[in-house]
């Protein structure tokens, strides 16, 4: 089982990679037709609040104790999980 500290650094370094592909998504927005613009805004939005919820949950492990944030990881990767398939749809679609 991976420290604490292991752990965060890994899940900071893929909320980088997400915020990446964020800002590339919206880069293809801006130069998306109007009808296409609206729907890459909407998936964008989403990203970005379940991106959001991952790192708010990522603070809560940095910020707990050593035997507390074994506890956080299970919320910290349901979040994960729902950024994941979020990521995937808006691959798919765009």
């Amino acid at each position: 089982m991976p420290d604490k500290d292991a752990y965060v650094q890994k899940m900071h370094a893929k909320l980088d990679e997400w915020n990446a592909e964020i800002d590339k998504l919206k880069a293809k927005a801006e130069n998306a037709k109007a009808e296409s613009r609206l729907e890459y805004q909407k998936e964008i939005e989403t990203l970005e609040e379940k991106r959001n919820e991952v790192d708010e949950k990522l603070t809560e492990v940095s910020q707990s104790g050593e035997g507390a944030w074994e506890d956080l990881k299970t919320g910290i990767q349901s979040a994960w999980d729902s950024m994941e398939e979020a990521f995937k749809s808006a691959r798919s679609r765009f």
